[in-house]
């Protein structure tokens, strides 16, 4: 609040500060935008070491990228809050933008609002798995494959998607085992994968067996331990899209929120970028899909402005051509 008890005015609000909201915060600034950027401290990558397939930025820790973010964002007077956004929602006619209602805190006016706070990754409930996520217990070939390459891996059969993971770690190790626990693949999936060089596991995991602070192995419910190295999972990426949902955003027919190749929402005045519409984007993409909602809402900005300043001269009998 300013100290006359209004809410602090701001071109846009931006809520998330992982890479898509970092990068669209940054291009804003560089504009001569005021924006604030909120966030809550919880980003999806904190428990890897490293990233990679960032230009520049390859094996940097994911923590170091985000406080450099931060550092360069602040040099154009961008406004960092940590804190949780609790809803947003219209503060009246489209070109009075929206109100961000901070938890236990201000309430924001921005002009226009990115949304960018990312998913979760909803992890089965196996003993022992969730204390190496991110460190031997891995999603992303793409993002981990390298570092893990002509080890023995395992890629854990919980659901759809286990048997193309399988197939697709195949070029990164020649021994990679599909764990079944619960999946059935078909005889059709069975020939790709024994093709490929792929052999299948039968029988239920029970937990995954580490020793000093290393992954050893799988136990199965027969009491045998398959030693892997590794072991490569499909989380279920649930996205962190409840303020998108209380604005009543369009979805997709896969119920993720739905949005153009800029970021924009069906709602006028809200963008949404990154790992909360899409979660195949890794860093060096979602800060991309920032920097391109940044653009859009910039030029958006400057529409709005033309229109005001063209309305306020005929209003006032200025002649607007020579």
């Amino acid at each position: 609040m300013t100290e006359n008890g209004t809410a602090e005015r701001y071109d846009a609000v931006v809520v998330g500060a992982g890479a898509a909201g970092l990068n669209a915060a940054l291009v804003l600034g560089r504009a001569r935008r005021r924006v604030a950027v909120v966030d809550a401290g919880q980003p999806r990558n904190a428990p890897a070491a490293h990233l990679q397939g960032f230009l520049s930025r390859d094996g940097m820790p994911p923590a170091a990228l985000l406080a450099v973010g931060r550092e360069e964002v602040a040099r154009y007077g961008v406004d960092l809050i940590d804190g949780r956004v609790e809803h947003i929602e219209p503060a009246g006619p489209a070109e009075l933008g929206h109100t961000v209602q901070l938890a236990g805190g201000p309430v924001l006016h921005a002009r226009r609002v990115v949304v960018a706070t990312g998913l979760r990754d909803g992890l089965p409930e196996l003993p022992g798995l969730a204390e190496r996520w991110g460190k031997d217990v891995l999603h992303c070939p793409y993002c981990h494959g390298w570092e893990v390459r002509d080890r023995p891996l395992g890629v854990l059969g919980t659901g759809p998607g286990s048997v193309d993971l399988a197939l697709l770690l195949r070029q990164w190790s020649a021994d990679v085992l599909l764990l079944a626990h619960t999946l059935e693949p078909t005889d059709a999936e069975r020939e790709r994968l024994a093709a490929r060089g792929v052999r299948v596991v039968e029988g239920r995991i029970v937990r995954l067996v580490a020793d000093g602070g290393r992954l050893r192995g799988v136990e199965l419910a027969n009491g045998a331990v398959v030693p892997r190295e590794a072991v490569f999972v499909r989380p279920q990426m649930v996205p962190r899209d409840a303020l998108l949902f209380g604005l009543d955003c369009a979805r997709d027919d896969n119920g993720w929120v739905a949005v153009d190749r800029t970021g924009r929402t069906s709602v006028p005045g809200v963008w949404a970028v990154g790992n909360v519409v899409d979660p195949r984007a890794q860093v060096v993409v979602a800060a991309g899909m920032g920097a391109a909602a940044a653009l859009d809402l910039d030029h958006d900005l400057v529409d709005e402005e033309i229109g005001r300043a063209v309305a306020l001269c005929r209003a006032s009998g200025v002649a607007l051509s020579a």
